[in-house]
């Protein structure tokens, strides 16, 4: 069994089957890519995984619990963290502030913008959040506001908070989307180095192809909201049914 286990899931929106009998595992402490061509329901998966939509038929569960109908504090707490595609930080904070709120939340249980405030003083969350942006990299960026930072530091500052949780499931949406390739490579490494120093499991999704293969070690193909193809990245690499579902190229070529 896997960390996290989808059964037999469907989605439907009015006339349109976005999901169609899904049926995922996610092996723990590994790197797993969900890819397909737009409109394959990747983003209404994800958002079946965190909770964040019910599907009509099927079951979402995570380490034997179900995730469904929770609340995203209550994911949190179970040990599920998420990206999204847009970085989501508090752009009116500096980077140590950004930094600070989920480092309370991991030890307080709570996630509040207006009690920021009191943890200046707060010496316990001070140096947690200080050891978070060394380990990503952003203690020379402590005092910026977060706001006039690059999208790839961003999501740099926006991973960390994910982390200063301590998740042992990481949910990456489009996380090099509007990137420069600089930056998309230097999430690439980052995402490298919190699999090799950490014990977590990541699942992706992610049209870049080049973060795909430099990530995954396995790889579902959706279209048309159901599973088409699952493997390593080799055996995914020409496969002839994800040329048909991207090129339109017919299987028996």
């Amino acid at each position: 069994m896997g960390i996290l286990e989808v059964k037999n899931v469907g989605k439907r929106f009015g006339g349109l089957q976005a999901l169609s009998d899904i049926n995922l595992s996610i092996t723990q402490g590994t790197v797993h890519a969900i890819i397909g061509p737009n409109g394959a329901g990747k983003s209404t998966l994800l958002n079946c995984l965190v909770g964040k939509l019910i599907p009509d038929t099927g079951s979402v569960s995570f380490e034997g619990k179900s995730v469904l109908g929770r609340k995203p504090h209550e994911i949190n707490q179970m040990g599920i963290s998420r990206v999204f595609q847009t970085p989501e930080i508090f752009g009116d904070l500096s980077v140590m502030e950004n930094m600070m709120i989920p480092c309370l939340a991991k030890r307080d249980g709570a996630f509040s913008l207006q009690a920021y405030h009191a943890l200046l003083s707060d010496r316990e969350i001070v140096d947690r959040a200080e050891h978070m942006l060394e380990d990503m990299n952003m203690a020379d960026k402590r005092n910026m506001h977060a706001a006039a930072m690059s999208r790839g530091d961003k999501r740099r500052l926006e991973i960390g908070m994910c982390l200063a949780q301590e998740p042992r499931l990481l949910l990456l949406d489009e996380p090099t989307a509007g990137m420069a390739r600089a930056d998309t490579n230097n999430t690439i490494d980052l995402l490298k180095q919190i699999k090799d120093s950490r014990p977590i499991t990541i699942a992706i999704i992610e049209h870049d192809m080049h973060v795909v293969f430099s990530l995954a070690e396995w790889i579902t193909v959706l279209a048309q909201g159901t599973p088409l193809v699952e493997d390593t990245p080799d055996k995914i690499k020409g496969h002839p049914k994800v040329r048909e579902a991207y090129l339109g190229e017919s299987a028996e070529h």
